[in-house]
């Protein structure tokens, strides 16, 4: 049976990185760059007006003028004028080009114009105020963006301000959700007593969203057989595939068997873990990805959150996510020599995260997520936890 941190190595090692494609902007946001965005030219191009008022050369202000002959407007968006007068001055609005010739700009409040000419009250001018100078922000050819970048809000401005329309990202993949259960019906359907709907798939694909193009969801009874026939084709057709059920040690968890039928390569097979222990991964002959999950929800959302998410992340050519970690907010005691993933309600006090201990009652008390934000990763090998220990977190509800 694997350590946490043995699993992880595995799986970093087996990580494919997905192929790319061009899409345009308006479908870029939320994807993954795979091409370093350059700038095309300087930021800003010109040296820009950022205060209405009026321009002149700090010079002339320097040497004692504070009357200037005003040359006329020049608004956001027209081109460059004539060299100016150290004796004149030209209004300017915000955002617009720096006339040649004036290198400082004097707002409004405190400038005087009547009969075309412009009175200065400022009682101090410093050269250069209230204007941006051309090339300040980045230079042309700086990269912007760099490969891997998660394409936001800010980003698509970026991509919008250097001219791609279209742009380069990970191509997103489809990917197979299995659950397996005799004791599994449709959503929609009334269960029995002895039966429950099936949840797994449902909370696997919210979590996989941002990093699929889709998934098929799929069930398959306890029974040999027809796992038979519906596994193979999956593990043929998608780069990835996640089975919920049928991977513990009972005599009808046939999941790990029917895997090594279909020439599925079993890496590691139990992870010394709670929830989620019976955890197991897979490459498939066509080169895919398989996770088996354990079937009681929490440890399926676990082992995603924990495992499947930063896979994909990888896989996806994203930069890596930086380590999140929060203060145990009360001591724990846990004597099974395990990693414990244990959900935690989080509360950011003046910006230090405090994890509030949830644990529920036990891996198929799915109710109990609710309310809770994050699994907060206790280390093996140890069975006192201190209130004030800082441990690794791993967010999953990213409303909050």
């Amino acid at each position: 049976m694997l350590d946490v941190s043995q699993a992880d190595a595995l799986l970093i090692a087996q990580t494919p990185l997905w192929d790319a494609e061009e899409v345009s902007l308006e479908q870029a946001t939320g994807r993954i760059l795979r091409e370093a965005v350059q700038a095309d030219r300087d930021f800003p191009p010109f040296a820009r007006v950022s205060m209405d008022g009026i321009a002149i050369a700090y010079t002339a202000w320097q040497e004692g003028r504070r009357l200037f002959s005003v040359l006329g407007q020049i608004p956001a968006g027209a081109p460059p004028q004539p060299s100016t007068r150290p004796d004149a001055c030209w209004e300017v609005a915000t955002g617009g080009v720096l006339p040649p010739g004036t290198d400082t700009v004097i707002p409004y409040e405190q400038v005087q114009i009547s009969d075309g000419q412009a009175t200065v009250t400022a009682k101090e001018v410093r050269p250069g105020q209230n204007v941006h100078p051309q090339g300040k922000d980045r230079r042309a050819g700086e990269v912007l963006l760099s490969e891997g970048t998660l394409l936001g809000a800010a980003q698509v401005a970026l991509l919008a301000t250097v001219g791609k329309g279209r742009v380069r990202v990970t191509r997103r993949p489809r990917v197979a959700l299995l659950a397996t259960g005799d004791e599994l019906v449709d959503v929609e359907k009334q269960p029995l007593p002895w039966q429950i709907r099936l949840s797994n798939p449902q909370a696997l694909r919210a979590l996989i969203t941002p990093w699929a193009a889709g998934a098929v969801l799929l069930h398959s009874p306890d029974d040999l057989e027809i796992l038979q026939t519906v596994l193979p084709p999956l593990l043929e057709e998608y780069p990835l595939t996640v089975i919920t059920g049928g991977v513990s040690a009972g005599k009808r968890d046939a999941v790990p068997d029917v895997l090594r039928a279909a020439a599925a390569e079993v890496l590691f097979h139990k992870v010394a873990q709670r929830p989620g222990k019976p955890f197991l991964f897979a490459r498939t002959r066509a080169g895919g990805a398989v996770f088996a999950l354990p079937g009681n929800p929490v440890s399926a959302f676990m082992c995603a959150v924990r495992y499947i998410l930063p896979w994909l992340r990888r896989a996806s050519g994203a930069e890596p996510a930086p380590e999140g970690w929060a203060v145990l907010a009360e001591p724990l005691v846990f004597k099974p020599d395990l990693t414990w993933f244990v959900p935690v309600s989080i509360e950011n006090r003046r910006g230090t995260l405090l994890a509030h201990p949830q644990p529920g009652h036990g891996s198929g008390d799915l109710a109990n997520l609710h309310g809770t934000q994050a699994f907060l990763e206790l280390p093996r090998g140890r069975e006192h936890f201190a209130a004030g220990e800082a441990f690794r977190l791993w967010p999953y509800d990213y409303a909050s």
